[in-house]
């Protein structure tokens, strides 16, 4: 199945299905100007899947070189950024050259950002291997990295040429990392395709034991759905900012947990899903069962849904609020959040009462 990203000058393709990995010489070349590629991955991702795409690669004549970084979020800093530059340029990668990232949200962002900053601007390709990264992070040409003061606070926009999601890829996931892609699937349904999620509530079973034919549809309207957001607004001047929803939530948890396998970027989204419908009904903005029939199905498919769900202790409401002022959506200082007058009708509102948000963190 493919996917086009329609964007005027730098357009590109995602391609979606489970066997790409053994067919990426195919997808690659006409996008080649030499027969070799510089691949960005981890450790953990090579060991699962680097000989497979470097043999693919190699018997049909391109040459293909790895930097394996450590796995995790810490990667996603400074010093690996500076790495990973300075391991491009030792090998002269030029502008008409490819950069590969190779694994998850942290590889692509990272890799991304590289390519984007590398000789002001390199094309790169997005082979996403975790669920999380193949129906979001790979898609749209957000890079970036993390900082002491909040993720994803440095970056830019740096459109992939090309996306391969190879969804066989997802069978080696464990089940944590497969749901916690999974919390970005439901956000879609919830910003803007009610029948989307309830075709999820239906087929949860399926998605859960990984049928094939539910993670193409998973991944594939995903996709679609994060595809026209981002041509209708490339830069997050409007509706791109849907995206986020459950983020603001998200992103404060993940930074008073420090950034670490405590708390898994899905695992937050999931929790900040809850908690943006929540405040959406505290509001008087949605009806007053949504919140219930989120956390339902999170609850039904065995993830995080609620902050006592996440492991140790957490800072006060007043502390995570303050976190929340990092968020890149908060404009002259002041938070806004996506909300939702429904199951599929998020919207961004500003100005919401602090003491509203205070209150859903507390009885959260």
């Amino acid at each position: 199945m493919t996917v086009r990203v329609d964007l005027p000058g730098r357009a590109y393709d995602i391609e979606i299905g489970p066997g790409l990995i053994d067919r990426a010489a195919d997808h690659l070349r006409p996008h080649l100007r030499r027969p070799r590629v510089a691949v960005v991955t981890d450790a953990h991702v090579a060991a699962l899947h680097w000989p497979a795409f470097r043999d693919a690669l190699t018997r049909e004549g391109i040459e293909a070189e790895a930097l394996v970084l450590p796995p995790g979020e810490a990667t996603k800093g400074w010093g690996h950024l500076s790495r990973t530059v300075e391991w491009l340029l030792e090998r002269q990668v030029e502008r008409r050259d490819l950069v590969v990232a190779l694994g998850g949200g942290v590889i692509g962002d990272l890799a991304g950002f590289a390519a984007a900053i590398l000789r002001r601007g390199v094309r790169f390709v997005q082979v996403p291997t975790t669920l999380l990264a193949q129906v979001d992070s790979s898609v749209g040409g957000k890079t970036g990295i993390n900082t002491a003061h909040g993720k994803n606070l440095v970056g830019s926009f740096h459109q992939p040429v090309l996306v391969l999601a190879d969804t066989g890829l997802l069978g080696t996931l464990s089940e944590r990392d497969f749901l916690s892609g999974y919390g970005e699937v439901v956000k879609y349904g919830l910003l803007g395709d009610a029948a989307f999620f309830e075709w999820l509530e239906a087929n949860g079973s399926s998605v859960a034991t990984r049928a094939p034919g539910a993670l193409d549809r998973i991944v594939r309207r995903s996709c679609e759905m994060k595809a026209e957001i981002v041509v209708r607004d490339e830069t997050e001047e409007g509706d791109r900012a849907l995206l986020n929803l459950g983020h603001t939530f998200a992103h404060a948890l993940e930074a008073a947990t420090g950034y670490s396998d405590r708390l898994l970027h899905g695992e937050a989204v999931a929790v900040g899903l809850g908690l943006a419908f929540d405040l959406s009904a505290r509001l008087g903005l949605c009806p007053q069962e949504d919140p219930s029939r989120v956390r339902t199905h999170l609850q039904a498919m065995r993830m995080k849904a609620t902050l006592s769900d996440v492991p140790g202790d957490l800072p006060g409401a007043e502390e995570l609020v303050r976190l929340m002022g990092q968020d890149k959506k908060a404009v002259g200082g002041k938070l806004r959040f996506v909300l939702a007058r429904g199951i599929g009708r998020a919207f961004v509102a500003d100005d919401v009462p602090t003491g509203a948000v205070l209150e859903v963190l507390r009885n959260g």
